[in-house]
């Protein structure tokens, strides 16, 4: 029965290194270790340097890089191919590590493993395309600057967020939303975005005009062919474009403006919005854009998993918990 091999350590390395430099033999240092003269002879030949000779430390990671076999995305081409494929789709490394373990029951990958993947292949190929896997495929970031002019003087019957029901905030039930525009470098272009805060379902729309007046009666559309219960009150910034907001009033909605230069206090629709920048940059021409083309990039996002939802997506929550309905953007009949 053959005796079973043991790597040796570092304190073992440190050891070697030091009766070397006392002028130590090779069988000297195997006695004074307890080893076979062959291991030490073997382990000194594969990681000495070049002009240093033989160094404890330089041999540990010789060692320990000739045992890497790669990372787990290389050495699995499924699991590659899999993370790979929900990164193209827009997905973030967290909500690809997060959905993975949901569906398997079990830690499949860390996002940390995903990044240094995609770090290494950049590093590794030279190829910056790898770059657009990520969420945001670009190295500089910067803050918009802010205008000092104020609107409140257009917006009639304008009522504060500081008044909007306590139980708005913490989520707990629908048919709270909030709006905005999503605008673009083309002059006039824009996209009506309404986001629900208990689901995280986001609907959007083109618009000819920013105008105020369409864009309420836009706004009423949409709202018409919801249920009751899933309109009952819409936060807005304090744009001029929601200057006609009273007009949903009517409906039995509530509107509520965020305070002057806070638009994080709508945070779930500025979220939205910037997600949406993936597929839809501030570049993009709207008019060589379909709604069907659109209504993708819709079913994209409401079918992505959020970690604020505990990896399940805003259309199984709105689905399993508001409507029961299978989610494609269609509403059920009016309650008018």
């Amino acid at each position: 029965m053959g005796t079973k091999y043991k790597q040796l350590s570092l304190e073992e390395r440190c050891k070697i290194s030091l009766l070397r430099e006392e002028g130590k033999t090779v069988r000297k240092i195997a006695a004074a270790l307890a080893r076979s003269a062959s291991s030490i002879a073997r382990e000194v030949k594969r990681n000495r340097t070049k002009t240093l000779g033989y160094k404890a430390c330089y041999a540990q990671q010789q060692t320990a890089g000739r045992r890497w076999q790669g990372s787990k995305l290389e050495r699995q081409p499924d699991l590659r191919e899999s993370v790979l494929d929900r990164l193209a789709m827009g997905w973030s490394a967290q909500q690809v590590s997060n959905r993975l373990a949901l569906e398997r029951g079990r830690k499949v990958i860390s996002h940390e493993s995903i990044y240094r993947f995609i770090d290494a292949q950049i590093k590794r190929t030279k190829d910056y395309r790898w770059r657009h896997y990520l969420v945001y495929g670009k190295s500089k970031r910067g803050w918009y600057r802010r205008s000092s002019r104020s609107p409140l003087t257009f917006l009639k019957d304008r009522v504060s967020i500081a008044e909007r029901p306590k139980d708005v905030d913490i989520r707990m039930e629908p048919g709270h939303w909030e709006a905005d525009l999503m605008l673009f470098s083309k002059y006039g272009q824009a996209l009506l975005v309404i986001h629900e805060r208990y689901s995280r379902m986001l609907l959007l729309t083109k618009l000819k005009t920013k105008e105020a007046k369409p864009i309420a009666n836009q706004l009423r559309s949409l709202f018409q062919a919801m249920p009751r219960q899933l309109a009952k009150t819409v936060t807005f910034d304090n744009g001029t474009e929601f200057a006609h907001h009273h007009r949903l009033n009517n409906l039995g909605i509530k509107t509520y403006f965020c305070d002057v230069r806070s638009p994080w206090q709508k945070g779930g629709i500025e979220n939205a919005i910037g997600r949406m920048r993936r597929p839809l940059p501030r570049k993009s021409d709207l008019s060589h854009l379909s709604q069907q083309d659109l209504d993708q990039f819709i079913s994209l996002y409401n079918h992505t998993p959020r970690k604020c939802l505990d990896y399940k997506t805003p259309a199984e929550i709105f689905s399993n918990h508001l409507l029961h309905f299978n989610c494609e953007f269609t509403f059920p009949p009016s309650r008018e």
